[in-house]
């Protein structure tokens, strides 16, 4: 099966998911800023596609490119995975994943979560100010819940959370 996942990264973490499961596969690997540039017909030869984004405030990074193209590729095996620095056991990160999809490309795209982690010195400006606010706020908190608690470790040292096992635990295509 000829497969090709496209990937979006800030800083690094979704990249390297999406290698794993280039290699894994045996499929074509290409970055998201590259694969706006192609024609519809260069996908045309794929049996799959998968995409990657990192997910910030609940939503995945470039998935409306994706998303925008899926319904015309019904016929191929799609998925969607996003990484995150969240726990997969989260219960906002089962959430997040229903919030991802409609019903309608449920019935034809998949989704997994993988868990990456926060690499301060990597991130763009806006993710950093997002990171800084929420940590701000949070150690404001007197009452935080443990999960308020938890993100108050969104620090500018790196949390690396991902490995190659989590592949193992989510996808299934």
């Amino acid at each position: 099966m000829k497969t090709l996942v496209v990937y979006a990264s800030q800083t690094g973490f979704t990249k390297r998911y999406a290698e794993w499961i280039a290699r894994r596969l045996q499929a074509d690997l290409m970055d998201v800023h590259d694969a706006k540039k192609k024609k519809k017909s260069d996908f045309d030869s794929y049996d799959a596609i998968i995409y990657g984004g990192w997910v910030m405030a609940g939503k995945v990074t470039q998935s409306k490119w994706f998303l925008a193209k899926a319904s015309a590729w019904k016929e191929k095996k799609l998925a969607l995975f996003c990484v995150g620095a969240s726990p997969k056991e989260n219960p906002d990160v089962e959430q997040s994943l229903k919030n991802l999809l409609t019903d309608e490309q449920r019935k034809y795209i998949r989704s997994f979560y993988c868990q990456g982690g926060l690499d301060y010195d990597k991130m763009k400006a806006p993710s950093k100010f997002a990171c800084k606010a929420l940590v701000s706020m949070l150690n404001k908190k007197k009452d935080a819940t443990q999960k308020e608690k938890t993100w108050r470790k969104c620090s500018p040292i790196p949390m690396i959370f991902r490995t190659r096992n989590t592949l193992s635990r989510s996808s299934n295509m």
